[in-house]
């Protein structure tokens, strides 16, 4: 097995984009990380595309085939990855799993998705949930994250409050990201008066609907050099399973995927959870913020809240969390998703990100989740 770099990244802004269409969203990445890695289209030997569902989003399947013949890049390979709001993080490890068995040199992994095309994406969004026992009975993810809230609530004493302070970190880190879709701040007050959309989830609690599209480009670390200065590495890629429904869990206040993922990523990156400098986690609901803190080990069972009130995820905090904006802020386009999170890191390890840098990280990790969690992929990546 080869080591693995990362030497180009892209992020289209993200939002709702009505004057772009699906296709051009991806063709955009795409250049603009072949771009940023100094290389010709010529030189990939694969792509490997997270998509959730263009076929619901935009009536459009085939998506490989698609991306391939606008971007002008046939005969060159390329596969959709598909795992709900995780496709992204999924196309990431297709595509450093080819290059570090040997089977290709020089891959794009991207990811986008046309949301805001639709009159309501939520049937569209709840197709990653269980069908026969959840969306059908009318249950929806909102409804969903906030069972687990009001779990995690309960066991552990979280505060309302506390919940709304994830968001509003958020927020306060969106501001300065000219890609996110929200570049405003928010307060605790204004979360907590927000229309309420599943108790005790306001509207400021939940990400949005999000047009977008991102991209990197992998090749073998030993070659990194030859396309730029600042090659970031691939110290783990991991990927775990959990329970599509939640009554199927022993607990819902801890996503099992997640937490067998972050194992699996420490033990092969030689790492603990307090080497790692800067992280994006999945947060489409600011309790999953939360629970991304306790799953990856960032802070123990419980104490998810407390950390967030007290600023430990602040961008000068203990372990500034979603320096992009996350989920919330930046915007959540679902297969795009876990590839901006790595577009973020990369930016961050390199010392380019501006308004938004955290000083001195040099180890950073990014969490993307399907579902409610039946899917979880982690990566760390390093300077």
């Amino acid at each position: 097995m080869r080591d693995v770099a990362i030497i180009g990244v892209s992020q289209t802004k993200f939002g709702e984009l009505w004057d772009i269409s699906f296709r051009d969203l991806i063709v955009e990445a795409g250049l603009n990380a072949i771009d940023d890695a100094n290389i010709e289209g010529d030189d990939l030997d694969a792509m490997y595309v997270g998509n959730m569902s263009a076929g619901l989003f935009v009536g459009q399947e085939h998506i490989a085939s698609l991306i391939a013949d606008h971007s002008g890049l046939t005969p060159i390979p390329c596969a959709r990855v598909e795992a709900a709001c995780a496709s992204g993080g999924l196309a990431l490890r297709n595509g450093i799993m080819a290059v570090a068995s040997g089977f290709h040199d020089i891959v794009i992994s991207a990811g986008v998705e046309k949301m805001t095309d639709v009159v309501d994406a939520t049937p569209a969004i709840a197709t990653a949930s269980d069908q026969e026992w959840e969306a059908q009975q009318g249950v929806t993810f909102p409804s969903l994250y906030a069972m687990m809230a009001r779990r995690h609530m309960y066991n552990y004493g979280t505060t309302r409050e506390q919940l709304a302070m994830f968001s509003v970190i958020n927020h306060k880190n969106g501001a300065k990201n000219p890609r996110a879709q929200f570049q405003n701040e928010i307060t605790v007050d204004k979360v907590l008066n927000s229309s309420m959309v599943a108790d005790p989830l306001t509207l400021l609690d939940c990400s949005p609907v999000s047009d977008g599209a991102a991209g990197v480009i992998l090749c073998p670390a030993e070659d990194a050099k030859k396309y730029t200065d600042t090659p970031i590495y691939v110290k783990a890629s991991a990927q775990a399973s959990g329970t599509i429904a939640l009554q199927n869990r022993h607990d819902i206040t801890t996503i099992d995927s997640t937490v067998h993922a972050a194992r699996k990523a420490y033990e092969m990156a030689g790492m603990t959870p307090k080497d790692i400098d800067v992280a994006e986690v999945h947060d489409c609901f600011s309790i999953n913020g939360l629970l991304a803190l306790e799953d990856l080990g960032f802070v123990e069972k419980g104490q998810a809240g407390p950390a967030v009130e007290d600023g430990f995820t602040e961008r000068d905090g203990t372990l500034p969390i979603n320096p992009s904006g996350g989920l919330k802020a930046r915007g959540h386009p679902l297969g795009a998703t876990g590839i901006a999170q790595a577009a973020e890191i990369v930016w961050q390890l390199r010392g380019e990100a501006d308004k938004r840098q955290v000083d001195g990280a040099e180890i950073g990790m990014t969490h993307n989740i399907g579902g409610t969690g039946g899917t979880a992929a982690v990566h760390i990546l390093s300077r």
